[in-house]
């Protein structure tokens, strides 16, 4: 955005202790979080201050990657996501049908700044597009960026976990919500990424993104 900085996602809660608790905590486990990590100080580290964010986009809103909501509480920051995903994750919260991977504390309805969108293809700014991409969840988006010297590029989220449910085609287990839906979603990314000669940034790959980061400090 031209006035402003837009994140893809948030990551999760600082205090998983208390916004998680056991068994949550057990199961998913977050190795290392270190001062650096919190969703302020990452802002930062890349030369801007949180109060700079315009918006934020999700790509879906599972406790480890929309926790970080807890910083834009009682702003007008507006937060995109697709209503599939929306609607399902304000359902399973509340009535308990997928409450180990959301949460009420950050699907609150009057103190944030909701913006849904319904398209199979949305472009919600130049050079910014959403993919429906349902599978994983049933509201699940994909970003492709495309940028004028570096190229294009497609964070995946949970669509793809780490690099092997791509490149193997791996499915998810009891991760994915619907394992057909999975497989015809990985098809369209798979077009898109030879369509465009992408780079695809996966959603929980280390490897991956040590490498992205390593090679340049910033893309354009």
């Amino acid at each position: 955005m031209r006035d402003g900085l837009l994140l893809f996602e948030t990551g999760c809660a600082e205090d998983l202790d208390v916004k998680w608790g056991a068994p949550l905590t057990d199961v998913f486990p977050r190795v290392q979080y270190d001062e650096e990590h919190k969703l302020p100080n990452a802002i930062k580290a890349a030369g801007y201050d949180i109060k700079d964010v315009k918006g934020v986009v999700f790509g879906h809103l599972h406790l480890d990657h929309a926790g970080g909501l807890e910083h834009f509480v009682g702003t007008d920051v507006p937060i995109y996501v697709h209503e599939e995903e929306f609607k399902h994750a304000c359902w399973a919260a509340a009535t308990g049908a997928d409450a180990a991977v959301y949460l009420t504390d950050y699907l609150t309805l009057d103190k944030l700044n909701w913006k849904t969108f319904n398209d199979k293809q949305v472009d919600l700014f130049q050079g910014l597009t959403l993919h429906h991409a349902p599978g994983h969840t049933p509201g699940l988006c994909i970003l492709q960026v495309n940028l004028d010297k570096d190229g294009t590029f497609i964070f995946t989220t949970d669509q793809y976990h780490v690099k092997e449910n791509h490149t193997l085609r791996h499915p998810q287990g009891w991760l994915a919500r619907d394992h057909t839906a999975w497989i015809r979603s990985s098809d369209m990314v798979e077009r898109l990424q030879r369509l465009y000669n992408a780079t695809l940034v996966y959603g929980h790959d280390l490897e991956t993104a040590e490498t992205l980061i390593k090679a340049k400090k910033f893309y354009e």
